[in-house]
């Protein structure tokens, strides 16, 4: 199947002043509901790991597990979840961070990437880069590497995945939307 990102980027529905006035929501459950769509993002993601060398996929909480775990299954890669505070249940690593709409804090068990292991990070969408910078001190904490930072939508007028690459992180997504397109 070949990826389409005109199709894929239609069925990203705007959802306008949502969470806060001014705020364009990109709402992906329209493409969640397209099984052509969702396995036309899940090929593209998996094609292009798929012989990548790393060791473990990150979920970010919590449209970032939705993806995230499609593709930990189907290249039969360890998943490890990164949780807003208080969801995990064992002992956490914790680090705070900003989003667009206040501060925040991820959650990580710490059990769960060893020093050498390198990870694939997965989001829904690249804003700001609060939650995915947050992720990645946490590996590192561990003393793991982060391999890149995947989402489906980049917003890169709000500077996150310059943020990232800044860090050394390299980024992919498969479309990307302007602030002011609708």
């Amino acid at each position: 199947m070949i990826f389409d990102e005109f199709s894929i980027k239609t069925l990203i529905r705007p959802v306008i002043d949502f969470p806060k006035p001014g705020v364009v929501f990109r709402d992906i459950t329209p493409l969640f509901q397209s099984p052509r769509a969702l396995r036309m993002v899940a090929d593209s993601f998996i094609q292009r790991y798929v012989e990548a060398d790393f060791s473990h996929i990150g979920a970010m909480d919590a449209r970032g597990f939705l993806i995230g775990s499609i593709i930990a299954y189907e290249l039969n890669k360890p998943l490890i979840l990164f949780r807003k505070q208080g969801k995990l249940p064992a002992d956490v690593l914790c680090e705070p961070y900003q989003t667009e709409y206040g501060q925040a804090y991820l959650e990580v068990h710490t059990d769960s990437l060893c020093e050498g292991d390198k990870i694939v990070m997965f989001d829904d969408l690249i804003a700001t880069g609060g939650t995915l910078l947050a992720a990645a001190q946490l590996v590192r904490r561990m003393g793991a590497t982060v391999q890149e930072a995947a989402a489906i939508i980049d917003l890169p007028e709000l500077g996150g995945s310059q943020k990232l690459q800044d860090i050394g992180i390299p980024t992919f997504c498969l479309t990307a939307f302007e602030l002011t397109e609708r």
